[in-house]
């Protein structure tokens, strides 16, 4: 064999060995997002499995506007009828899913605070547990997701670097979206006394 040969076929091995380890990478990476992802959407599920139960609640311990307990069940209807799988995890897609948990999220809120008008209510211990438990699933749901967009991050940077980009690009790997603030969160609130 010449010299020749022998530098192609070495550069060869190297070429593969090293898209070897960079696809395997970033199988373990997507898997990643795939394991975060799962965790997001437990958390959602979470708080959607404890809204029938508030509400519930709610219309057993008080005269309560049938309005505000329709807008809460009608939104946690939108809200877990969109499904997203790790392989659809586009910026667009995570902005339909986000529009719809907020709005559920928004529902809740008028929930809350309209039931500050029900003494009965507030005095309720079956309400009061509930809306510990909705509180806690809240801050589980904004450090799951803080959790994936690290994820994502990590990921996003695999697919785009040089020479992995090459790679990424050969076996179809694509870049992920992030959870970012909804719209609604960009205007401060006006507090009045």
């Amino acid at each position: 064999m010449s010299k020749t040969t022998i530098i192609v076929v070495v550069v060869i091995l190297l070429f593969g060995a090293y898209g070897c380890s960079t696809y395997n990478g970033l199988v373990g990476k997507d898997e990643t997002v795939n394991s975060a992802w799962a965790k997001v959407q437990t958390q959602y599920q979470r708080r959607a499995d404890l809204i029938p139960n508030l509400v519930n609640t709610v219309k057993g311990a008080a005269d309560f506007e049938k309005s505000t307990l329709s807008a809460v069940m009608e939104a946690r209807s939108k809200a877990t009828s969109i499904n997203l799988t790790a392989d659809q995890l586009t910026p667009e897609n995570i902005q339909k899913f986000q529009a719809a948990q907020d709005q559920l999220s928004g529902t809740l809120s008028r929930l809350l605070a309209v039931s500050e008008n029900y003494p009965n209510l507030k005095a309720n211990q079956n309400f009061l547990d509930l809306q510990a438990q909705l509180e806690g699933t809240e801050n589980r749901i904004s450090i799951a997701r803080n959790d994936f967009n690290d994820v994502v991050k990590e990921y996003n940077q695999s697919v785009r670097t040089f020479p992995a980009a090459l790679f990424a690009g050969m076996f179809g790997f694509q870049q992920k979206g992030y959870f970012e603030a909804s719209q609604s969160s960009q205007t401060a609130p006006t507090v009045k006394f």
